[in-house]
């Protein structure tokens, strides 16, 4: 099972406040002191509509020399998969809607232009020889035309496979997704693409995020996007909130007995770090809790049962996964429309 992290880019575009460049490569170092092996840092996109990412190519080259960790980028077209080929980026992103209606508000463009412009990156990116996954926005709900079919979720998954994306990964970019939602969308995309990899992209606006987590995981879903502390959000979708928490993600699987590589304490400690940082509360529900309450339990709970193999033996598949392969609310500030979730 693999987490990345992505408050560096998901989480920090949304802010009113642009972290400087050192302090983001900083955390980037704490997040893999914490036992993180894949971070997304940044976004090839264009500064003046998101200037929180001005400074991604700054903090990809920093990171690359030294960090042990897989370190991922965004692109949405060619100009921003040639940024990230000068800037020696090895691990790209994709992002495309499902959705006409968000794809309009998000990119500008509806879905089948979307996909085209994919298509004109990944020809740039294989050239460059640079792996390649993608995430599906408004895989289960959009804000504007309402429940996604997964049928729809298909054909765009079927454009991504043909330009040569190999993980997936299906957005509730809304948080308003349920669990037989999650499972039969994910289900029709693996029928019709059994040898894709999957992974979950989540928002937890309405406290949905970890139960659709774990409906997945049961489900042989191994890939997990979550925000430390809950930050994030999509400004085109009204009313998001962010990220379900990797510290709530790694809390739940700890108690569940999968262990994870990851230091509750350590992501406790940059947690409060990340605050201080964009200068507000942060929303996941362990940021609301003293740590003293929670990370020394969750690390002992993963600890007691990753040494008793009879205990895992005994447990649902789902908790067995680890093993076998190896996203309460606050206020938010109002963005502008320049961002780019």
């Amino acid at each position: 099972m693999t987490i990345t992290e992505v408050v560096l880019r998901d989480g920090l575009q949304l802010e009113p406040v642009i972290v400087p460049t050192a302090e983001k490569i900083r955390l980037a170092g704490r997040l893999v002191e914490a036992g993180l092996t894949s971070l997304e840092v940044g976004a090839f996109v264009n500064p003046a509509r998101v200037p929180q990412m001005a400074d991604t190519e700054e903090v990809l080259t920093a990171l690359l020399p030294a960090s042990a960790a897989t370190l991922h980028t965004l692109v949405f077209n060619r100009t921003g998969a040639e940024r990230a080929v000068a800037a020696g980026a090895r691990d790209v992103r994709f992002v495309v809607s499902a959705s006409e209606g968000h794809s309009k508000a998000n990119a500008k463009a509806g879905v089948e232009q979307a996909l085209d412009r994919v298509d004109q990156a990944a020809e740039v990116l294989a050239d460059a020889g640079m792996r390649t996954q993608a995430t599906i926005a408004t895989a289960f709900v959009c804000p504007f035309d309402g429940p996604t079919a997964p049928q729809q979720v298909v054909r765009v998954a079927t454009r991504l496979r043909a330009a040569g994306v190999g993980v997936i990964h299906l957005a509730d970019t809304i948080g308003n997704a349920n669990p037989s939602q999650v499972l039969e969308t994910a289900a029709a995309v693996r029928e019709r693409h059994p040898d894709l990899e999957l992974g979950l992209h989540l928002h937890d606006t309405y406290g949905m995020g970890l139960a659709n987590a774990w409906a997945a995981l049961n489900a042989g879903v191994s890939h997990f996007d979550a925000s430390l502390g809950g930050v994030g959000g999509c400004p085109f979708a009204p009313g998001a909130a962010g990220n379900i928490g990797t510290d709530d993600l790694v809390h739940l699987l700890h108690r569940e007995g999968i262990d994870t590589g990851l230091d509750p304490e350590a992501l406790a400690s940059v947690r409060e770090e990340l605050g201080a940082v964009i200068g507000h509360p942060l929303s996941s529900s362990l940021s609301l809790i003293p740590p003293s309450r929670h990370t020394r339990r969750s690390s002992s709970d993963s600890r007691s049962c990753a040494k008793d193999p009879g205990a895992l033996a005994t447990r649902p598949r789902a908790r067995l996964l680890h093993a076998g392969r190896h996203e309460g609310r606050v206020d938010r500030p109002s963005h502008s429309s320049r961002h780019i979730p």
